[in-house]
């Protein structure tokens, strides 16, 4: 534990100095849904909905922070230091792969879980947003999903040889999630062979998890999504685990 939180300390020290984690993972969302609130936000997402964009529109919002530390963040750091030969010399020390890897989870959902409140707080305050569905469930979800992303971020970075590998993976992964799993274009106005696209997204199911918890859909709409979610957390984390390569 005492080395957890050594290096914890260290990782976000080195990330904030950074900046690039602040503008992705929380200032992107919170400037998208003050354009979303401004242009459209309290109308209704489609003809005779009683939901109106902004709610319809918060689920999917508040992952755009989980898939930039997830799919971006976390497998380019790990391979920046692979890179570097910062692993080789860990590999000399008690430090494990596991820890390694939990230690940049734990900076990327403090990140995720700064977003989803600034989201909250800007949305209630600025536009009058409504939480329709149960806190505690869509928390829940939230937490699925981002396990379910970070574990893609981790076997990414655990298996990448080099940082410029990593980056296209991460790259090839990201931008079409963040553009069609519904994060940023609506799921719903897409046609509908794009949204059978989209579906094949890891992302588009997990904001589908979201969306049902934050506007109090049936539990059964999300059994689908939530199972794809904790299927890919399990077989990126056990690849990421067991294939980890130090150099």
């Amino acid at each position: 534990m005492k080395a957890f939180k050594s290096m914890l300390r260290t990782e976000l020290k080195l990330s904030l100095r950074g900046m690039d984690m602040f503008l992705f993972a929380i200032c992107a969302p919170l400037v998208t849904l003050v354009i979303l609130g401004i242009t459209c936000g309290n109308q209704p997402a489609s003809t005779g909905a009683e939901h109106t964009f902004l709610e319809q529109s918060f689920g999917a919002l508040a992952s755009i922070s989980i898939c930039a530390g997830g799919v971006m963040g976390l497998p380019l750091v790990v391979s920046d230091y692979r890179g570097r030969g910062i692993l080789k010399r860990y590999r000399v020390t008690p430090v494990s792969p596991s820890l390694i890897l939990a230690v940049q989870v734990a900076v990327y959902t403090l990140y995720a879980l700064l977003s989803l409140l600034s989201l909250y707080l800007a949305a209630a305050g600025l536009f009058g947003y409504r939480f329709r569905g149960s806190p505690l469930r869509f928390l829940c979800g939230y937490l699925l999903v981002m396990g379910s992303m970070f574990s893609i971020g981790m076997m990414v970075g655990g298996l990448a040889p080099n940082t410029k590998m990593a980056g296209v993976i991460a790259s090839a992964l990201y931008f079409p999630m963040l553009l069609f799993s519904g994060a940023t274009l609506p799921y719903e106005g897409m046609p509908s062979a794009l949204q059978k696209v989209a579906d094949i997204l890891p992302l588009t199911q997990g904001i589908k998890l979201l969306k049902a918890a934050s506007l109090n859909a049936p539990a059964g709409s999300a059994l689908v999504p939530m199972a794809i979610m904790l299927a890919i957390a399990a077989i990126c984390i056990c690849v990421s685990l067991q294939f980890f390569r130090w150099e």
